[in-house]
């Protein structure tokens, strides 16, 4: 079974290769009257709503699915698939979660309607509801998504590494047709994050090979984290990318005021608000009345990366794998 999948995602990845740069436009309303009486929206709101009730980590989870998804093959759920070589084995999606929610909505409206929604709209559609429901803006989810076949983890390098710089970090998501100033507000993301000491270690003991934390650091933010992720701990403790506590579980400007306080926990947090081509943007967001808008629309032209539209990719029966049909045409 495992040469099967390996030759399918192999040969998927030639085809997918060739017509890579065919992509239809997504509508507002996609669904509509296509699901018998049911709303695919609200059949989507209803089952991951119950994951969230009793998980709320679960909003920076699929916040994080979303972008990983996009960046890669783009929107197209390929981070979804199993496989011994799919992207859910590549190193920077070890730690994404929230498969299991994608799995239940999918199973809600395949109950109702089966074979018409995409499992990218229900990542999309998903994300969108989990910031709602974390103090976001509820902006409206264009959809229209079919589902790719190619899931390789080779394909994740162009996910932007943790010690990327601020100019490249431009460039990479400039490759995605995204701006400066759309990368800084999808960065708003991190308002209600987490991440793992070993992402942050070097700043608190060894910044640039020095033997000696970050001096940028804030002290007070410095021995917080020093107490969280002791130099020689055994376990990958976390914490929160907004250091504020009042709004750390809240999607809000937030993040923007704190690591213009130097009390960035990631590097590259840290390193926008003092960029000289992102600071002004970072200020702008942090002194504005309508982060949760243009959070929105970036989300939104994010979710439009690359997509596959109209007869293009597939509508998968399980956001696991590909169809039947579709696996035995790639070996074939």
């Amino acid at each position: 079974m495992a040469n099967t999948n390996s030759a399918a995602f192999a040969v998927s990845f030639i085809f997918f290769t060739l017509f890579a740069h065919c992509y239809g436009n997504l509508e507002y309303g996609f669904y509509n009257g296509k699901c018998k009486t049911s709303d695919v929206e609200t059949l989507v709101r209803n089952a991951v709503f119950s994951k969230f009730f009793r998980d709320p980590t679960i909003a920076p989870a699929l916040i994080r699915m979303h972008f990983h998804d996009c960046f890669v093959n783009g929107c197209d759920a390929s981070i979804l698939l199993d496989g011994p070589n799919s992207e859910k084995t590549a190193p920077p999606n070890l730690s994404v979660r929230g498969y299991e929610v994608i799995d239940a909505a999918k199973a809600a409206v395949e109950n109702v309607c089966p074979g018409v929604v995409s499992c990218a709209d229900i990542i999309a559609i998903a994300t969108r509801d989990v910031i709602s429901w974390t103090g976001g803006g509820r902006y409206s989810v264009q959809t229209g998504r079919r589902d790719g076949s190619v899931s390789l983890a080779q394909n994740t390098r162009v996910l932007p590494a943790p010690t990327i710089s601020v100019s490249n970090a431009i460039q990479t998501f400039a490759t995605k047709g995204l701006t400066a100033t759309d990368m800084v507000y999808l960065l708003g993301g991190h308002t209600i994050g987490v991440a793992h000491c070993s992402a942050f270690q070097k700043r608190l003991y060894d910044f640039n090979n020095t033997g000696k934390p970050d001096p940028t650091m804030d002290l007070g933010l410095l021995a917080w984290l020093r107490l969280k992720c002791a130099q020689n701990a055994t376990v990958d403790r976390t914490a929160n990318l907004d250091q504020n506590l009042l709004s750390s579980g809240i999607v809000d400007k937030s993040f923007y005021s704190q690591i213009m306080l130097h009390r960035g926990v990631l590097q590259f947090d840290q390193d926008l608000a003092f960029d000289s081509l992102t600071k002004s943007t970072v200020a702008d967001i942090a002194h504005s009345f309508d982060f949760n808008t243009k959070f929105g629309q970036a989300m939104v032209k994010m979710g439009a990366i690359d997509v596959l539209t109209g007869t293009e990719g597939e509508i998968r029966k399980s956001c696991r794998a590909v169809n039947p049909l579709t696996l035995t045409s790639l070996i074939n």
